[in-house]
């Protein structure tokens, strides 16, 4: 693991596999909401099928997430200013080429940088669907956002009667991740027009068949302007485990 100070001063941290140098550029990848870089991506065996079809792999851990600062000021956070750390990072690495690979929110994160970095060489995004382009950003009539707050603050998660918000506040406390924090980020989520017209590189739109949260992917691959979707098996907390998803990223970024 390595850390590095962004924009604000917010010190991150970041995941690097592989060796540099090679003839196809590194695959950067941003996690999901209340995960990490290892939970979202070296767990599920993401990291090592990258690696082992010789591809350098950066991730890193969101603001708020995994091995990064943890802030409790709403805002501190936003997809936006993950998009920026981002750049930061690809800055301090020297990369001039590289491919995105980002899941839900960081899907929203990579689909906020492929927007403004010509360096993006392919993008892919999992846990995703038709509310970025309706919507700007994650479902919020699948999650609403103040019951999730509600959710990941209260004491007695006994008092949850959402289905969904549980879920999430249950794999926050099975991840050790820090609620507050977690609950400052769904306070500040991107809810603006993301300028999909500007992604020109070819993407790939990756869903579950029971993500509530990537429903109709077709609808955010035809928003943009090269893209093919496919789903998978698997809901938003499983389809990353399906050894499809991995394969479906590697033969993409191939």
């Amino acid at each position: 693991m390595h850390t590095f100070t962004s924009f604000d001063g917010t010190t991150l941290a970041y995941h690097t596999w592989g060796e540099p140098g090679g003839e196809r550029p590194a695959v950067v990848l941003h996690h999901g909401f209340s995960s990490s870089a290892l939970g979202n991506w070296h767990v599920p065996g993401v990291v090592d099928a990258l690696v082992a079809a010789g591809r350098r792999v950066v991730a890193i851990d969101a603001r708020g997430h995994g091995s990064s600062e943890k802030h409790t000021e709403p805002d501190r956070y936003g997809e936006d200013k993950m998009a920026r750390d981002l750049g930061v990072l690809v800055d301090l690495l020297g990369l001039d080429r590289y491919d995105l690979a980002g899941y839900s929110m960081g899907g929203i994160v990579a689909l906020l940088t492929a927007s403004g970095d010509h360096r993006v060489r392919r993008l892919v995004t999992g846990g995703i669907g038709a509310s970025v382009v309706e919507q700007g950003g994650l479902d919020r009539a699948a999650l609403p956002g103040k019951e999730l707050i509600e959710g990941l603050l209260t004491d007695d998660p006994s008092t949850i009667t959402d289905e969904r918000v549980l879920g999430f506040r249950m794999f926050a406390e099975a991840t050790g991740a820090d609620r507050r924090a977690l609950a400052a980020q769904a306070r500040a989520s991107h809810r603006a027009p993301i300028g999909l017209d500007r992604i020109t590189v070819p993407a790939l739109v990756l869903a579950g068949t029971d993500d509530w949260l990537a429903r109709r992917p077709e609808v955010l691959a035809a928003g943009l302007p090269d893209a093919r979707w496919k789903v998978l098996a698997g809901d938003h907390l499983t389809v990353v485990r399906n050894p499809e998803f991995a394969a479906a990223i590697v033969s993409f970024l191939g």
